[in-house]
């Protein structure tokens, strides 16, 4: 079965719930990498599993405003790294995700998205009038500004990548140093429709990454969760 057939099968799917201490073992592990080790590399098949983790994350609607724009090529990575502060984990980390998002949502794209649903599930597009309809008239309302909700939904999406990340026992570190209006000429952006939010680069802190001992310090639980 492909990932396709996979990923649309929720029927054949099964919650599997991992232990609690296994969890937050893992994200008490995590943490943003300063300096990556440039020789190791993630390997396929968890790249891939990443990748799929990625494209499960939760949008408005289910509407997905965005794009996951995966470098490999050295040559651009070093453009983007000076598009970057010069930070070495642009280049050095073994995999860069841009996180883009629609510049501006649209019909269009809501009606793209009714495609989709008519496709995976088998039903005619019509039986979808009424909820098109609620797509559109939140998409197309006065004063809405779309830009800001789609990057709302690509940071859901970003939160998925690292804790996804996190329990499959790969480093990460979200970047926003990065100028975007750069990153979208360097990538050919222009007439996409998308537009850089954020960068998240991936891959294994380096032996001697003296931040990766530092203690990770959160507010006490009574500071940051109300219980009503």
């Amino acid at each position: 079965m492909s990932y396709s057939e996979k990923h649309h099968a929720p029927a054949g799917v099964q919650n599997k719930p991992i232990e609690a201490e296994h969890l937050l073992n893992n994200l008490r592990w995590r943490y943003a990498v300063k300096k990556f080790d440039a020789g190791r590399k993630i390997a396929p098949d968890v790249w891939r599993s990443l990748e799929h983790a990625t494209i499960h994350a939760p949008s408005s609607f289910g509407l997905q405003p965005w794009k996951f724009i995966i470098v490999s090529d050295p040559a651009i990575r070093q453009k983007l790294r000076e598009a970057s502060w010069n930070q070495s984990q642009i280049t050095d980390a073994s995999h860069l995700v841009v996180f883009a998002r629609l510049a501006k949502l649209s019909s269009e794209d809501v009606d793209r998205y009714v495609r989709r649903i008519a496709e995976v599930r088998g039903v005619e597009e019509s039986s979808l009038t009424e909820y098109r309809n609620t797509m559109t008239g939140f998409a197309l309302r006065p004063n809405f500004d779309s830009g800001a909700w789609a990057a709302r939904q690509v940071y859901i999406a970003l939160g998925v990548f690292l804790t996804s990340a996190a329990m499959l026992g790969v480093d990460t570190c979200p970047m926003e140093g990065i100028d975007p209006a750069k990153y979208d000429e360097i990538l050919g952006l222009g007439k996409t429709g998308f537009v850089t939010q954020v960068v998240a680069t991936a891959g294994y802190r380096a032996a001697d990454d003296a931040f990766a001992q530092h203690k990770k310090v959160r507010f006490h639980e009574r500071d940051v969760i109300v219980r009503l």
